[in-house]
């Protein structure tokens, strides 16, 4: 079923709507430890597999497994028992989404800028997550919780300034199907920014550089950094303005191959073209009172049919003004997938 510009359901549905068991989880094991292979197998955080695996609800071949280091040869079968969810403290919020697809499986959202994508430690009300448990029930996903936050569903996630297409699974096995595609790079990611700079046009620009946590700054992400990760990107320009003051912009098409925090943000950066308006990596603007990155189209497999799902959020009014407030010119196929 699709719907475009759909509000919230008319149902309160009190506080998070959960079954007392969930479905048990079952994968085909890769080679490798153990706890890794279900947490790449299920997008769960490793410490939380472990914690499953120390509780008993992790099964090779129909055996408890004993340890998390046990070393898989490939081919084993694993089941996994979610355990019963802990309490919630979230409160659903009756807040208008605009729906761009929705079935019994999935929903997926053209998030607005200023939303945080799930609860945190001290944001507990106004973020996606709120607003979706205003309409529905999502799924038994206390084994997806963690430190960072209550996230039912959360497959990905965006920036809180960041606006665009953002899915989230209605079912755990729809959880794990996603997750594993993302990890797996099943999907295809594409971003629209303003960014610091010139760019000779239809320069195509791959950036392949690790991206870890700042070791001074904990909540900047860096080039290098602690425990750098695997990141690339590939940038290209559509126009070049100039701002004044001898400075110029370009509108940047930007292709995430992997999907590391900040990723687009630290790599333009890197390459010494923040992104307007990001008052992180770069500076604060006038011209717009956010960062100007949108995340513009997604590509995932249908996590049942397998078919290709094709996501799009036009670009947001504020993007869109802040180019033309240059005298920038929109690309006649700017809404069309690359």
């Amino acid at each position: 079923m699709n719907s475009r510009g759909k509000g919230c359901g008319s149902t309160t549905l009190g506080r998070v709507n959960r079954l007392p068991s969930p479905t048990p989880l079952d994968f085909t094991a890769t080679p490798g430890r153990l706890d890794a292979v279900v947490s790449a197998l299920s997008g769960v955080s490793r410490s939380q597999v472990a914690g499953w695996i120390e509780a008993g609800h992790v099964q090779v071949d129909g055996e408890v497994a004993a340890k998390a280091s046990l070393k898989l040869r490939g081919g084993e079968r694993l089941t996994v028992q979610v355990p019963p969810p802990a309490d919630a403290t979230v409160e659903p919020e009756q807040v208008p989404l605009d729906v761009i697809f929705e079935d019994e499986h999935l929903i997926a959202v053209n998030k607005p800028a200023g939303m945080v994508t799930h609860p945190a430690p001290g944001v507990t009300t106004g973020t996606l997550v709120n607003a979706l448990l205003g309409r529905m029930a999502l799924p038994e996903q206390s084994g997806f919780d963690g430190p960072d936050g209550y996230r039912p569903g959360i497959v990905h996630r965006l920036d809180k300034d960041t606006s665009g297409v953002i899915v989230v699974a209605k079912t755990v096995a729809a959880h794990a199907q996603l997750a594993a595609a993302f990890k797996e790079r099943e999907t295809r990611k594409t971003y629209l920014a303003i960014a610091a700079g010139t760019w000779r046009a239809q320069e195509r620009v791959n950036v392949d550089a690790p991206i870890g946590r700042h070791p001074v700054q904990r909540q900047r992400m860096t080039v290098g950094g602690a425990l750098p990760r695997e990141a690339q990107t590939l940038f290209t320009p559509l126009d070049v303005r100039p701002e004044g003051h001898g400075r110029t912009l370009t509108l940047v098409r930007a292709q995430p191959r992997t999907g590391r925090t900040h990723q687009i943000r630290v790599h333009l950066a890197h390459l010494g073209s923040p992104i307007l308006g990001d008052t992180v990596y770069g500076r604060p603007s006038e011209l717009i009172n956010r960062h100007a990155l949108h995340a513009q189209f997604l590509t995932i497999p249908h996590p049942v049919t397998g078919r290709a799902l094709h996501l799009h959020a036009p670009t947001p009014d504020d993007l869109l003004q802040a180019w033309i407030g240059l005298g920038g010119l929109l690309p006649g196929d700017l809404e069309r997938a690359p």
